[in-house]
Order: structure tokens, then sequence, then C-alpha cells
């Protein structure tokens, strides 16, 4: 795990010393993290990689993980799907079925700390049993168009919060408590970022049985209906018909998440008869992530509905150019012809790939464009910084000046 120091020769040592001041502000503070799963899924990714750096910096900061059956998380997915606005049939007996297993948890997770971070739906009911510390609820989905149902159930808890977090302007709501808008990182030293030596990159491929004799195009996310991994293979069809390439389609399943094995079946069942689709499932194998971004010629996040859309920003680490769905956080990230490519259908993102692929350097411009603007905005010291501005505002109100 990397200290505090060694991101001074990336963010500079002005940012460092900032951080250390906000940290000495919080001493005395404990700060509790509250989730759905300790792996798998952008949000343990990120905890994982703060929660060791709010310590070295003198935050006393802990991470508690909720537990839940698989008739839970079965629930907890479709209020997933509910809240990005997809169809799902929300039955009386779901909600029974959350208010059950929360009951649980509010009986068995001790949430003493200063301050209770809970993050997304899953452990929102813990509020109930709030007493007189600091509470603060993060939505990492897209929730500007949900479910009438399902969010004004979890309003009942949203309301009971100090404040609340977003990752994007649209998804913010009306509500009756402050709301803060702090969009997610990537941590640049960690396996998933870092910089990889060429025999690393060629091992992985050579792994996978890839050759590099016709250009890349991958997509890299949980295999989740609504990362669209058929539509992925839409788009790779029609490239195909002009322009032999192969498409890579990787990544995991969270735990929460038990439709993840279902997805997998479906694209496998999809790609049948393609030899250059790859369907990789990956065991949380961040260095094999960076591999296979690091092998591409070009990304593409073909995502209905998202969050923020982590793995765009690290292909756009790496410099590599982004083709990607104008939806939730990603245009956050990418500036369109600039720091890389949004689209909004099938044919779109087809059109755009051939593009990239008939003019390297128009995507090696896009690739350093896109390094850019993630290196100034979506670093993981901006994030702690962020939080830790948060945190520090729940004792003084108004008299923090945002910038």
């Amino acid at each position: 795990m990397a200290k505090i120091e060694e991101y001074i020769p990336l963010v500079g040592q002005s940012v460092v010393d900032d951080l250390r001041l906000l940290g000495e502000r919080l001493k005395g503070k404990v700060i509790q993290h509250i989730n759905s799963t300790p792996v798998g899924g952008g949000v343990a990714e990120i905890l994982n990689r703060m929660i060791p750096l709010l310590r070295e910096l003198g935050v006393d900061t802990k991470w508690d993980v909720i537990k839940g059956g698989e008739q839970f998380f079965s629930v907890t997915k479709k209020f997933h799907n509910a809240l990005h606005g997809r169809f799902e049939e929300i039955t009386q007996r779901d909600f029974e079925i959350f208010m059950e297993t929360s009951q649980q948890n509010i009986e068995s997770v001790d949430t003493g700390a200063d301050i209770v971070f809970i993050h997304d739906p899953q452990p929102l009911a813990l509020v109930k049993k709030r007493a007189a510390n600091k509470w603060l609820w993060r939505c990492h989905v897209d929730i500007s168009n949900p479910n009438k149902e399902v969010w004004a159930f979890l309003m009942d808890f949203i309301v009971q919060y100090d404040s609340a977090v977003f990752s994007a302007p649209a998804f913010s709501r009306e509500l009756p408590i402050r709301q803060f808008l702090i969009p997610p990182s990537i941590d640049p030293l960690s396996d998933k970022n870092k910089e990889l030596p060429q025999e690393t990159v060629d091992a992985v491929l050579r792994k996978y049985n890839i050759e590099r004799d016709k250009p890349i195009i991958t997509q890299i996310s949980r295999f989740d209906r609504l990362k669209d991994p058929i539509g992925a293979i839409e788009v790779f069809l029609r490239v195909k018909k002009y322009t032999d390439c192969q498409l890579i389609l990787a990544g995991g399943t969270a735990e929460d998440d038990p439709e993840g094995f279902k997805v997998i079946e479906e694209v496998k069942e999809r790609a049948k008869g393609e030899p250059d689709i790859h369907i990789l499932l990956l065991a949380q194998n961040d260095i094999e992530v960076n591999a296979l971004q690091e092998a591409s010629d070009v990304i593409l996040q073909k995502s209905l509905r998202e969050g923020f859309g982590l793995t765009v920003a690290e292909a756009l680490w790496k410099a590599k150019p982004v083709v990607a769905s104008n939806v939730g956080g990603i245009p956050l990230q990418i500036k369109h012809k600039y720091s890389g490519l949004l689209c909004h259908s099938i044919e779109g993102a087809a059109f755009e790939i051939k593009q990239l692929l008939n003019s390297p350097e128009y995507a090696k411009k896009l690739g350093e464009h896109g390094r850019e603007h993630i290196k100034n905005n979506f670093l993981l010291t901006r994030h702690l910084r962020d939080y830790m501005l948060l945190f520090l505002s729940l004792y003084h109100g108004e008299d923090i000046v945002y910038l």
C-alpha cells in the first residue's frame, strides 16, 4: 500500500501538506464507513485505498460491512436497478425483506463513531439507531430518474441524515438536508493504475491466449446488465465489418450482486461462434485489469446507466482513447472530442471506434488530454481532501468554504 509521500511527484508537495493539515483538524474524531461488500465494485475499491491513507494522515477511521443473505441482496439489486430507472416488479414482501435484514444489522453493527458514513442504499436503514453523533449518506448510483415507490421508501431514512453526498450534479434530488457534490476517484499508485513493465502486459495476454495481431477493443466492467455487455458485442460486430479487430469483455462480480453469473451466461451465449470475442471472468486481479487496458487500442464503456464509471477514469489515466455512453458521471470525465468520445447508441459507438482505429494520431491526442483531465480532477488525493472537508463541515456549519 502506497504512503502519502509517494503521491508528491504526481500531485505536488502542497497538496500533501494540505491533507496533513486537514488530518490534524480531525484529531479526536472517529470516522466509520459502512457498506455492503468488502470486495467488488467501485465503493469497496475506493475504501480499500482510502482508509489506510486517512489513518496515515491521523484520522481515526474504520470500515464495517453489513451482513445479508441471498434474499436481501436480490432485493437490493432490484432497488439498485429501479433507482437507475429500469423497470423492476417491486412487492411489499421486498420491502419487508429489506427491513428484516436491516433490523438484524441495526442490532449487530456498532455505530458509535463520531461520524457514521453510510454508502449506498443497502445499509441505509442503520440510521434508525442514530444517537447524538453525525450521519452521512453517500449515494454512488444514478438516481436522476428513480422508481418513485422505491425512492419514497428510501426517503423515510434519508431525511434522518445530516447530509447527503452525490457523484454528479444530475443525481441531486430535492432534500431537506444539505447536499454535497463529491465525484469518486482512482488511485494512481494502485495495482490497477500504476505503470506496468511490458513483459507483465505480454504475460497477461499470453495467459488468456490473446494475440496483438489486430486492434483490441476492451470493456472492463462488472457483468451487469446496466453495463450493457451485450450492447458492447453489438458495437464490436458493427466495427468488425469494416476493420478486423477483437473485443475483450473482462470483469468480475460483486458479493452483493446475485445477477452477475446470469449475465455472464447471457454474454457467452451472444458471443458464440465469434473467436475474436474474449470473455474473461477476473477474480479481483487488478494487475490483469491494468494490463488488459494497457494492451488495448480503444476502451469502450457501453453503459445504459452509470453512477460514475471508474473504469473510464482508469483508461483515461493510461492515456487510452475512450468511447463511452453519455450517461451518469461519464460526461464529468469526458469532454466530447477533447478527452474522449461520448456516444448515445450502438451505431454511434461503432462509428466513433472506427474513427479512432483509422486515425491513430487523433486517438493519441484524445488519450493525452484524458490523462491530464484525470490528473487534475479525479485522483485519490482530491477525494481525500473533499471527504475531510466534508467531515469538518458537520461541526463548523457554514464556516467551511468549498473551492
